[in-house]
């Protein structure tokens, strides 16, 4: 899920990627190699166009201007153009000095190409850095003991957001259960109203709906046979159930008629929300952040709400479970220098996580993924939200990243485009399966 945060693996034509890169937004001028050749220390990254951006800039910004000689260069993308790029950076030994990662599948192809450096060697001499983390951070860029990226964002779960104002028109509450979720859809249709926007053309938002439901029904498990390449996992009832509810939530006109050719990037899912066009969109907490700069009338009027993912009656996963990405990390890129590396290392230790880069992202309406943050929380301006999103995380007996990052890129495309046929009606849940147990 990106992002965004955050947070996802897509491919996209040439003219789309062509396009993105005219528009992209830069911090400064300078190469998009390894690292700016003008001095040994300079030094390159990439990330993406998020709420965060603001606050990455504001650090490399400070830093560039306390270390003239060991500069840092950033070049933001937006998530869709960015996957495809970096994928071709990394294979033509073309990378940033720091890379923007999900961590999961992808980050582990970068470390069997030995594309990305170990990081591990750097407790020794920052280990205030190593310290500052919650622990569930940290696990999706650990490999075989060694750690290969460090957090920089957010905590970014997923949940469902509401219009109350929509709602309270309609005389109905936000959805605890599916049965709920489902029992809403003719309300809303009967008002001109689509119950729940999304961006499936971005494809990766759709996943959203079969991670929650996989786990709601079977448990973390399920999930799991899968990263085990268990033969026939994806075959699984839990699988095959959640699927079905998909489709019965199609047909019955859950989404918005346009969701095949909405883009998730634009905002375009969001604003179908907070304009009243749809009742709710399921999306990462980041979103938050977007509304505050898209729509700041909205998010001040106290009509946006959210709630946890409904749970399903019978089901055996636990409730309190969480999709999304823990947080974003920075890896470090094999083919920099010494002096590179030692440029962006010391970056993250001083500037980036410290306590005005934290107080930063809370201003913005983000979470930061380390430890003595409680008190900044409750006295923010967004207090309800963020504590919200913290006491998610804090309290989430498993904080699962994005299955689309969790995969290898391969299996990740093909999971994907497998599902929007699924979202469009054109394979059954069965046929679904036995394509993704294709690739176990």
């Amino acid at each position: 899920m990106s992002t965004s945060t955050r947070p996802r693996v897509s491919h996209r034509s040439a003219a789309v990627f062509v396009a993105t890169l005219l528009t992209l937004t830069a911090a400064a001028c300078g190469t998009t190699g390894p690292g700016d050749s003008g001095k040994a220390g300079n030094a390159t990254v990439w990330a993406l166009q998020t709420g965060d951006q603001p606050v990455l800039e504001g650090a490399i910004k400070e830093w560039n201007e306390q270390h003239p000689d060991a500069r840092i260069t950033a070049n933001f993308f937006s998530s869709d153009a960015y996957k495809p790029k970096i994928r071709t950076a990394v294979g033509a030994k073309q990378a940033p000095t720091l890379i923007y990662s999900w961590g999961g599948g992808v980050l582990k192809s970068y470390v069997d190409a030995s594309a990305v450096a170990d990081l591990s060697g750097y407790r020794k001499k920052h280990p205030e850095l190593f310290a500052r983390y919650l622990p569930a951070t940290l696990k999706n860029n650990q490999f075989g003991g060694k750690t290969y990226a460090l957090p920089f964002n957010k905590v970014n779960p997923v949940f469902l957001y509401y219009n109350k104002s929509v709602f309270a028109d309609a005389g109905v509450q936000p959805p605890k259960t599916w049965d709920d979720l489902l029992k809403l859809v003719p309300v809303f249709k009967k008002k001109g109203i689509a119950p729940l926007a999304l961006g499936g053309q971005s494809k990766w938002p759709s996943l959203m709906y079969l991670e929650y439901l996989v786990d709601r029904i079977g448990g973390s498990e399920v999930f799991q046979r899968v990263l085990d390449k268990e033969p026939g996992a994806w075959s699984d009832p839990a699988v095959i159930k959640a699927t079905t509810m998909i489709q019965q939530l199609v047909k019955a006109g859950g989404f918005a008629d346009s969701f095949a050719s909405t883009p998730s990037d634009s905002g375009s899912e969001l604003a179908l929300m907070y304009t009243g066009k749809a009742a709710m969109v399921l999306q990462l907490s980041s979103q938050y952040q977007m509304m505050k700069e898209t729509a700041p009338d909205f998010v001040d009027s106290g009509d946006l709400g959210w709630v946890p993912f409904p749970t399903v009656e019978g089901g055996t996963g636990d409730p309190g479970y969480l999709v999304g990405t823990p947080a974003n990390s920075f890896a470090v890129s094999s083919d920099a220098t010494e002096a590179q590396r030692n440029t962006v290392m010391d970056f993250l230790a001083d500037k980036v996580l410290d306590k005005g880069y934290s107080k930063a992202m809370i201003d913005s309406g983000g979470v930061p993924p380390t430890t003595g943050i409680g008190n900044s929380l409750k006295t923010s301006d967004d207090k309800d939200f963020l504590g919200f999103t913290y006491d998610l995380v804090q309290n989430a007996p498993t904080f699962q990243l994005s299955w689309d990052q969790s995969l290898s890129p391969k299996d990740a495309d093909t999971l994907l485009s497998n599902l929007e046929r699924v979202f469009l009606l054109q394979v059954s849940p069965r046929q679904f399966s036995a394509a993704m147990d294709e690739t176990l």
